[in-house]
């Protein structure tokens, strides 16, 4: 068994800041006495399979060096293979441009996470796993259909690269929009399926999204649960009215708005949906959804 930390740099994260960053980062965490093993990646899906030949080489030990896409390459390169033995180790040196996920610990970006390398301090975390018509996604952050999904699905497709002004123009551009739909499903321990129309439905591992949106206030990544939230059919002006709430978590009061902690949902959708997955832009024909308690240990 390997004893050091394979690292999968993606030197195009955060607009290519990261190409410029990594050395020094990397040099820094060497000083402190880890032994790293780095591997670049060059294009979507490489961190996939990077991660899955290192953990067939041996390697238990991950350090994702990039934004949250790199780490959700990183954590579906290690499932399933990783669902029986020791928990792999999956480490954070976020120089991408969202790092949602470290967000659950820390607000000192880059040197939170390596004073929590260096300290090698880990902890559980539960890995959600997602079945679909044309296979099985994990993730450890958060899903999100309906509008969140949407706004992520515009800025994919036409303003990637424009940065935060792309964010918040698909924001508006999606507001002008406003889808408000069905996504029919069952949660664990309910009879009946809920058709209700809504403007998006979230299943969240973690707390945070986009990078500072508090979208499940509830949620802990160690609880072996899915924190479910749904925001009913609310309208354009009641929808701008509480875009702030979502900055701080208080819209899950809204009386549109639901949450409740589940461990397992049942999807009954006619076709594919635009799908948000820890930052990724998808479209899946969703079927199930469950968790793997603590599969997982993340350095936090």
């Amino acid at each position: 068994m390997n004893e050091g930390f394979l690292a999968v740099v993606n030197p195009a994260a955060g607009g290519g800041r990261c190409r410029t960053l990594v050395g020094p980062a990397l040099g820094r965490l060497r000083a402190g006495g880890l032994r790293l093993e780095v591997v670049e990646t060059s294009g979507t899906g490489d961190a996939t399979r990077i991660a899955r030949e290192g953990y067939g080489r041996g390697f238990r030990q991950f350090l994702a060096v990039g934004g949250d896409g790199t780490s959700y390459e990183i954590v579906n390169g290690l499932f399933p293979g990783a669902e029986t033995g020791e928990p792999p180790v999956l480490g954070f040196l976020p120089l991408g441009t969202g790092n949602s996920f470290l967000r659950d610990f820390t607000d000192r970006g880059v040197e939170g996470a390596m004073e929590a390398l260096l300290a090698k301090r880990t902890q559980p975390c539960d890995v959600l796993r997602v079945a679909h018509k044309a296979g099985v996604i994990h993730y450890i952050n958060l899903l999100s259909v309906g509008f969140a999904a949407d706004v992520n699905m515009t800025r994919s497709r036409s303003f990637a690269g424009w940065g935060e002004p792309g964010y918040f123009l698909s924001i508006f551009l999606r507001l002008a929009q406003l889808a408000r739909r069905p996504f029919p499903l069952r949660v664990e321990g309910a009879g009946e399926i809920d058709r209700r129309r809504c403007l998006f439905l979230s299943f969240n591992n973690s707390k945070f999204t986009g990078g500072t949106m508090l979208i499940a206030p509830d949620a802990r990544v160690d609880d072996g649960l899915i924190e479910y939230v749904r925001w009913g059919p609310i309208g354009r002006i009641g929808l701008i009215r509480n875009l702030s709430t979502l900055y701080d978590g208080t819209h899950v009061k809204h009386p549109m708005a639901e949450r409740q902690s589940v461990r397992r949902i049942e999807f009954e959708l006619d076709g594919p949906v635009d799908v948000m997955v820890d930052g990724e832009a998808l479209t899946l024909h969703l079927e199930t959804l469950d968790v793997l308690p603590s599969a997982l240990r993340v350095v936090v």
